[in-house]
């Protein structure tokens, strides 16, 4: 599209999801965004669009990098960093920052909504934020609420306050269909100040399985952000062992407060859970694995394992206990892998098909040995028991690689492949 000038315009709500190809035509990624710088006294400037590649990296491209921007596809002539894009305090990105944020008419009508920004090539090859596409917030004088307007980023005020935040809701809204792991990714990728606000926005439910993604640092500034009440009901939703983690890590002074705050056997179970050493099997079970009785059927089995609070490592087997049921419980009787229950009828008891031949783990035992068993046994994970044989949690194969990984890994560059390195690099 061309604007009245005759520039090359490009509208960014339209250009995010947009193929990228390398010179000979292989597809390299899509755009996920369009990173500006604002300049005193000038238009907005466009300086690089955000790549995702493969492996859901991000990196950086120079818009000097782009040779072409038509429909449906971004032509480059290579990427020249590989590296995981973060970004600059003097950046911005149009999609994640300034659409749907609040500004103000110069001409005293009053505020609008920004829906979409375009960006023009300029005869310098630079591309400027030239137009903004507003709907107007309220009624006045001449216009009406809803009517949208194509404007000057001149005409306008608040698009660079920092103050003047996009809508979470549209940021979030855009997030349908990720997995949490995802969404943590991308909450990574924003300024601080933006990520705090977006995640307040978010459901407790959504929130407390994306901080289970997150790493140390960003998790403990999320939960340390939000009112203590709120924060409380976060840590409720949060698996037991993730919950215990990341209060494990707050100040002492807030992580009694929030225990007081959540619900008491949510609480109870991260008592019990930071009590243990770190890198033990107390340390890193979750005290909500399936836990059933003996008289329960294949069927009761199936439903349990079929709800989506239930992480797919612990979806794998059920651990048969006596009564009670809630952790600790009565004494174990075994686990039942899913694989034979599929095996069996619907009403089949769970008391007959046990599994007795792996020996639980016992709280103290060390990450190795918890490590040398899952392998051993091709477990996704195992029971914890104490000393009277009643079941505490069960360890899971993803918990054990939290702790073996460095403490960094959710912030660490993907691998490269040799092709990717050839394919990305610097021509």
């Amino acid at each position: 599209m061309y604007s009245a000038s005759g520039h090359q315009r490009v509208f960014i709500a339209r250009l995010v999801g947009t193929r990228v190809f390398d010179p000979i035509g292989d597809q390299v990624g899509r755009v996920h965004d369009v990173v500006v710088l604002f300049q005193a006294g000038s238009l907005p400037r466009a300086v690089g669009l955000v790549v995702e590649v493969s492996g859901r990296r991000r990196v950086f491209v120079p818009l000097t990098r782009v040779t072409s921007i038509d429909a449906g596809a971004v032509i480059t002539t290579g990427l020249v960093n590989i590296r995981r894009f973060e970004l600059k305090k003097t950046e911005t990105l149009i999609h994640a920052e300034l659409l749907e944020r609040t500004v103000t008419f110069k001409d005293g009508s009053g505020d609008g909504t920004v829906v979409d920004v375009a960006i023009e090539l300029q005869r310098n090859r630079e591309w400027l934020v030239t137009s903004l596409y507003v709907t107007r917030k309220k009624s006045s004088g001449l216009f009406r609420r809803g009517d949208s307007v194509m404007v000057s980023p001149r005409e306008v005020t608040g698009l660079e306050d920092q103050l003047a935040r996009q809508g979470a809701a549209g940021l979030i809204a855009s997030f349908a269909g990720l997995r949490p792991a995802d969404i943590a990714d991308l909450l990574r990728d924003l300024p601080t100040e933006r990520r705090l606000e977006v995640a307040a926005e978010m459901a407790d439910e959504t929130l407390a399985d994306i901080l289970e993604e997150l790493g140390d640092e960003d998790r403990i500034g999320v939960i340390s952000y939000l009112p203590a009440r709120r924060a409380a009901d976060v840590l409720d939703e949060m698996q037991p062992d993730d919950a215990a983690d990341l209060v494990g890590e707050l100040p002492e002074a807030l992580a009694s407060q929030l225990l007081e705050l959540m619900e008491p056997e949510e609480a109870a179970d991260v008592r019990r859970l930071l009590a243990y050493e770190d890198n033990t099997a107390g340390g890193l079970m979750t005290t909500a694995p399936v836990i059933l009785p003996p008289d329960a059927t294949v069927a009761g089995l199936l439903a349990h394992v079929r709800r989506e609070d239930v992480p797919p490592a612990l979806a794998a087997m059920a651990y048969i206990v006596r009564p009670p049921l809630e952790t600790p419980t009565g004494k174990l009787l075994g686990v039942v892998h899913i694989q034979r229950a599929l095996r069996e009828p619907p009403h089949a008891l769970l008391g007959t098909i046990v599994d007795t031949r792996v020996e639980p783990l016992h709280p103290d035992t060390g990450i190795g040995t918890i490590t040398r068993l899952l392998a051993t046994y091709n477990l996704t994970a195992m029971a914890v028991v104490d000393e009277d044989g009643r079941l505490l949690g069960a360890v899971s194969v993803d918990d054990v690689l939290d702790h073996l990984l460095p403490e960094d890994w959710r912030e660490a560059d993907d691998a490269v492949t040799d092709d990717e390195m050839d394919r990305f690099a610097d021509g």
